[in-house]
């Protein structure tokens, strides 16, 4: 979870021909499944996809991974640069110790991930419910994990087999002294 701290602010509405100001806010925001799935009902496009967000989608989906009640709208609209870098830091954080020599994971063909897919992904690997409410790298990870492990094993293939009893045989006839 990652709390931010946003200050009052003064603001001019534009409707009312108003200014305003917005009272100090904590916010705690979380993203997740539940965070991802939200947007994209809004929205009604994948999340996950390499498409830029626009300044609404992205606003929008920053008031989606809030878990702080009522927070007045106007907050939103009116935050500083540094926190969109803090909180696009979060999001792209790993939240894992766990690291994978390749760069395939789930959704590394071009599949669309959509939070349906992920949910997919959580039945078939009887990942429980309340991990939707984790950080998503942190569950996209796991869901990785399940795959590796659940994958058949790699068949050697035929040349790499003869090498290995090759190697294995001269290692045998060096330790007996052995020509044959």
């Amino acid at each position: 979870m990652l709390s931010i701290n946003i200050p009052g602010i003064e603001y001019y509405n534009d409707e009312t021909e108003e200014f305003g100001t917005t009272k100090p806010v904590s916010l705690q925001l979380e993203h997740s499944l539940v965070s991802l799935s939200k947007w994209e009902a809004k929205w009604r496009k994948p999340f996950l996809s390499k498409d830029a967000k626009t300044y609404d989608e992205t606003i929008d989906y920053i008031r989606c991974m809030t878990i702080t009640q009522n927070v007045d709208p106007v907050v939103y609209k009116n935050l500083s640069d540094e926190v969109y870098s803090t909180v696009n830091q979060y999001i792209e954080a790993p939240m894992t110790a766990t690291w994978f020599s390749d760069d395939k994971g789930p959704g590394s063909s071009r599949e669309i991930i959509t939070a349906e897919i992920i949910y997919y992904w959580m039945v078939s690997y009887n990942i429980p419910m309340e991990c939707q409410k984790w950080h998503l790298n942190r569950l996209l990870t796991l869901i990785r994990v399940c795959n590796i492990k659940n994958a058949p094993p790699k068949k050697i293939g035929k040349r790499d087999s003869l090498a290995s009893r090759r190697a294995l045989n001269e290692a045998r006839r060096r330790q007996l002294n052995s020509k044959g």
